[in-house]
């Protein structure tokens, strides 16, 4: 294990399930054997509104906040949330994002456009760019609100940690009756990662 700190910001609005996949990273990670410490934010959560994790992991972790400019990956579930973060990441970081728009109250108010050159701005800033249709996925086998879990799964793929740990993890959270659909979301997600 080296000395290295990762770390992880997933952001998105209320109700995508970002604080789920958060836990489940923590836990996996903690079962692997690191150091773990992760913060959240719901801010308005209920209404919406923006909601983000960071998730630190390695030999020694001392703080559970990133600090700019060193986000290792950022996934987010909703395509205008990324730009949210991009001064929490540089040149290297690995982005994930679901391609999905959900409009802020804001734009539906008439008040501003949804920004339409996102993801032109990622890919001529980043070296990584990963847009998964991850909701579209989710919704294929049987509810869009597996799409946090489709996330988690095409991130897995990118970490050197055994995807029946993760698996392990993630259906700790859940009831058993969400188990097999959550099983499938999250195979999938790392199949559509391997399509990079």
């Amino acid at each position: 294990m080296n000395s290295k700190v990762t770390n992880i910001l997933v952001a998105g609005v209320g109700g995508q399930g970002v604080i789920l996949a958060s836990d489940v990273m923590a836990d996996t990670f903690l079962e692997a054997g690191y150091d773990v410490k992760k913060s959240e934010v719901h801010g308005m959560a209920q209404r919406g509104g923006s909601v983000s994790s960071h998730i630190r992991f390695g030999k020694k972790v001392y703080s559970p906040i990133i600090k700019m400019g060193e986000v290792d990956y950022l996934c987010t579930m909703e395509r205008m949330e990324t730009l949210r973060w991009l001064n929490y990441c540089n040149k290297f970081t690995v982005i994930l994002v679901d391609d999905i728009e959900v409009n802020p109250p804001i734009v539906n108010l008439g008040d501003m456009e949804y920004p339409q050159d996102i993801e032109k701005t990622l890919r001529n800033n980043f070296k990584s760019v990963h847009i998964i249709p991850a909701t579209t996925i989710a919704a294929g086998l049987g509810t869009e609100r597996a799409a946090n879990v489709v996330l988690s799964g095409a991130l897995s793929r990118l970490l050197d940690i055994d995807q029946e740990q993760w698996l392990k993890s993630l259906l700790a959270h859940l009831p058993e009756k969400l188990h097999e659909l959550n099983k499938k979301a999250f195979l999938a997600g790392r199949e559509a990662l391997s399509n990079f």
